[in-house]
């Protein structure tokens, strides 16, 4: 059932970040909010009272080190498993197991890398099993648990968010790197403090960059005659040349960048929306992606205040899927642009948001028989469509027949505001209302 491997088995074959992964808690760098002396994570792990969670961050800050921490701690059996690799029908198979070792009274923590890679209606499999107590699931994630777990599934977990590592803990990390004989401590190598810091910067918060960075320089460093290893800043800033932007395409940083970009363009601020439109493109974001989110924002953010940012975003969105990378940068920088400078206005995304609350709680409302079909006779001798006025056959074009439900007659959805040519539909609007209340008799159809 277990899927575990020697952790340390052919060292010398294994990169010097799998090499040097932690065995305790003791040699664990960082996330002293959760692992400090008292805090509740470190209590758990110690005292084995583990329950379902989920350890959300990014990469390279010890998710699935802590796991395998746990599972040297633990007297619950514990299977390994990662969703990018098996399938929800292996992992309902390990389940399953764990269900039948319960009834002998066994735990069975179970854990699961890359838990958002199942999903919603995949990860209710594990739903039942975590109810009944026949595992303990331990999920590892770099996306918002948010937005990519289970609502059902997060409830029953808790949630323990690990941080990027700081340059501090980096270093330090990779000062035992140089001292430990799992990693270079069986050899002598000359690399200056500046230079771990160097590697500590680029590594951006990721342990394991860090440590294949310096594994890097130091098989590439110079061997004098005495078989010292001396790493000089030249090797190593041909090494880091190609800085590693700080974005993740699949994880955490990349909402926060999305995010910056929209509200960067939402408070009409064209260079920093360009800044973090090129923060994402140069890190090798899909272009398609960041024109799909242009397209919603020209709805959401302006709407009818400008109607041509629909236009332009659609263009867009048809320019990045006829030409790719990097041809497309342009036009995107074009609608970015557009769409940071167009007057602003939420009103249909306010209108729908109230039309969906109505919508969500108020189920039970008919549809008003002036504005129903009646295509069976049966229908027609019960009302349907009687008092229906075609707008088409009025001088005015307009009725003041009611359309929404009797209950929800006089509700107002859509506010227009006053902002670039949703002015003139916010004129429009107030005469039309003025219009059907002049003529409205106190009908119901």
């Amino acid at each position: 059932m277990t899927k575990q491997t020697a952790l340390f088995e052919q060292e010398t074959e294994q990169p010097l970040a799998a090499r040097m992964r932690p065995r305790d808690l003791d040699e664990f760098a960082g996330q002293q909010h959760l692992l400090g002396p008292g805090k509740v994570l470190r209590r758990l792990i110690e005292e084995d009272r583990i329950s379902s969670m989920i350890f959300w961050g990014p990469p390279g800050v010890g998710k699935t080190t802590l796991a395998r921490i746990i599972a040297n701690r633990t007297k619950a059996k514990f299977a390994d498993f990662s969703a990018v690799t098996g399938g929800i029908k292996e992992a309902r198979s390990i389940m399953e197991q764990a269900d039948e070792g319960r009834r002998f009274g066994e735990r069975t923590i179970l854990f699961v890398d890359e838990i958002h890679r199942f999903n919603k209606a995949q990860q209710d499999a594990f739903l039942p099993y975590v109810e009944k107590g026949s595992i303990i699931l331990i999920g590892a994630t770099t996306e918002n648990p948010s937005f990519e777990i289970n609502g059902a599934l997060l409830s029953r977990c808790k949630v323990f968010v690990l941080q990027a590592l700081s340059p501090d803990d980096i270093t330090r990390m990779l000062e035992h790197a140089l001292k430990d004989p799992r990693g270079f401590g069986d050899m002598r190598v000359n690399i200056g403090q500046p230079l771990l810091r160097q590697i500590a910067s680029f590594a951006n918060g990721d342990a394991r960059m860090a440590l294949g960075t310096l594994e890097m320089a130091v098989l590439n460093g110079h061997v004098d005659a005495e078989g010292t290893v001396t790493v000089e800043s030249e090797i190593l800033s041909q090494i880091t040349s190609k800085k590693s932007l700080l974005y993740d395409k699949n994880g955490e940083e990349h909402y926060n960048i999305i995010s910056a970009l929209h509200k960067s363009m939402r408070n009409s601020d064209p260079d920093a929306a360009v800044y973090w439109l090129a923060r994402m493109l140069e890190a090798g974001e899909e272009p398609l992606y960041i024109a799909r989110r242009l397209v919603r924002f020209a709805s959401e953010d302006v709407g009818l205040a400008d109607p041509r940012a629909l236009e332009q975003a659609v263009a867009c969105y048809q320019a990045c899927h006829f030409l790719g990378m990097p041809e497309c940068n342009v036009h995107l920088t074009q609608a970015v642009v557009y769409l940071a400078m167009a007057p602003k206005s939420n009103a249909l995304y306010m209108a729908y948001m109230a039309a969906a609350k109505d919508a969500q709680t108020r189920l039970a409302e008919p549809v008003p028989l002036q504005i129903r079909n009646a295509p069976t006779r049966l229908m027609d001798s019960l009302g349907y469509g009687e008092g229906y006025i075609y707008a088409h056959d009025t001088e005015e074009k307009l009725s003041a027949m009611h359309c929404l439900p009797e209950d929800l007659v006089g509700t107002t959805y859509y506010v227009p505001t006053n902002q670039g040519i949703e002015s003139r539909y916010a004129q429009r609007l107030s005469e039309i209302k003025a219009w059907k209340q002049a003529h409205d008799k106190g009908q119901s159809g």
